[in-house]
């Protein structure tokens, strides 16, 4: 187990201290950026947007957070080499939740923009924090486990319950208490969690002085990321932002479209991220055991995308509602937990944290803003989410062949 002066020798229930209370603070940070996506009709109502501006302005509000998170997800990658990631977390953490806090006093459509961003540049910078501690804590043969508990389950529990809860309490409370509410509890359960338990990233000061001796050894070049391999893992992460946030952004607002009985919009909205955690177990053990996590994480987007690809061809509510619900379900838990553990175990200590904020910048930030754009766009034109939901499963086919070339270009062990 690493450990440098600035951590405990022999760190004791690591799965909760580092993976434990990473999910906790990812589950708070989903919440916050899911949230929007439950309260933009009233607040268009309230901020004047509803009607015929409803689809462009609501597009803008809910990308905006995208903005803010593909920029500066490549600063928090390379703050991990100079700057201990559990401090990086703690700011962060606090400046996410004031910005959500805020965003219950917005009056107007430039203050809920500039809101969203910050809240995006905020939990941008925060995410390869977490893969800064996976790499300095876990081993090879852990890593699947421990990227699904730190990154997985914290965002789709999030997703799961957040619908499911959110939206009866947006209905009953409003918006702004909503906000309020979730602002407040990243300041007052997840800030204080996090300066009194989580220990700091092994190797920080260490790899510092090392690269003081021999900076060639550290050095961030095009061939330490992996060269055309490395682009190839950054396309197939976009095609997962593109599909993931573009059925996460609108879900709430697709769901209703179908016609089923308004009182279960929440949990309707909530069921393809319940069934991903449902399969997200077996797919878990099955890349730690078997080691075949590029197979399963190709298999995610491939027929993750075929399913939602065949969404438009069907004019059932009830199929293609099924389809939404299997075609994500498996998607995320065959990809995500997988990726991680395949780019985290791939590189070297010194890149992940640079290289899994491009990932994510590129993949989750700039795919989803794309996603948003065509989505909306395509609702525009044909009053209708579901062609865009195929494109989004055609995109996430590619996605999966791209990662097929990568595993084909990895080197031999």
């Amino acid at each position: 187990m690493p450990s440098d002066s600035h951590t405990v020798p022999t760190l004791s229930h690591k799965w909760l201290r580092i993976s434990g209370l990473l999910l906790v603070g990812l589950f708070v940070a989903y919440l916050d950026r899911s949230n929007l996506s439950i309260g933009i009709k009233n607040i268009g109502t309230d901020l004047g947007f509803s009607g015929e501006e409803f689809a462009a302005t609501s597009s803008l509000a809910l990308t905006a957070f995208l903005v803010g998170y593909l920029i500066s997800n490549f600063l928090g990658g390379f703050l991990t080499a100079r700057v201990d990631a559990k401090w990086i977390l703690l700011v962060t953490v606090a400046g996410y939740s004031l910005c959500t806090f805020l965003i219950g006093f917005a009056n107007s459509v430039p203050v809920l923009v500039a809101l969203r961003v910050g809240v995006g540049v905020f939990e941008g910078v925060y995410w390869p924090q977490q893969f800064r501690m996976a790499k300095a804590w876990f081993d090879e043969r852990e890593m699947t486990r421990a990227s699904a508990m730190i990154q997985y389950y914290g965002q789709y529990l999030a997703l799961a319950l957040g619908f499911f809860l959110l939206t009866p309490i947006e209905a009953s409370f409003g918006w702004r208490p909503m906000f309020w509410a979730l602002g407040a509890i990243g300041l007052v359960v997840v800030l204080p969690l996090y300066t009194r338990f989580l220990p700091t990233a092994p190797g920080t000061t260490t790899a510092r002085a090392a690269d003081d001796r021999d900076p060639a050894r550290t050095r961030l070049t095009f061939a330490a990321f992996g060269g055309w391999r490395f682009v190839l893992l950054v396309f197939s992460y976009f095609a997962n932002g593109m599909l993931f946030w573009g059925i996460t952004l609108f879900i709430p607002l697709i769901v209703p479209t179908f016609g089923f009985a308004s009182s279960v919009n929440g949990l309707l909205a909530a069921a393809p991220y319940l069934v991903s955690l449902l399969l997200t177990v077996p797919m878990m053990i099955l890349g730690d055991r078997t080691g075949r996590r590029g197979p399963i994480a190709i298999s995610g987007l491939v027929v993750g995308g075929v399913l939602l690809a065949c969404v438009a061809l069907t004019g059932s509510p009830v199929l293609q509602f099924t389809l939404i619900c299997l075609g994500l379900g498996y998607f995320t838990a065959s990809y995500t937990p997988n990726i991680w553990a395949i780019a985290v175990t791939d590189l070297p200590a010194h890149v992940v944290g640079p290289a899994t904020g491009i990932i994510n910048g590129f993949g989750a930030g700039g795919g989803g803003i794309v996603a948003g754009a065509l989505v909306g766009a395509l609702l525009a034109a044909t009053g209708t989410y579901t062609l865009g939901l195929s494109v989004l499963g055609l995109v996430a086919i590619l996605g999966g062949i791209a990662l097929l070339f990568y595993t084909r270009m990895r080197p031999a062990a």
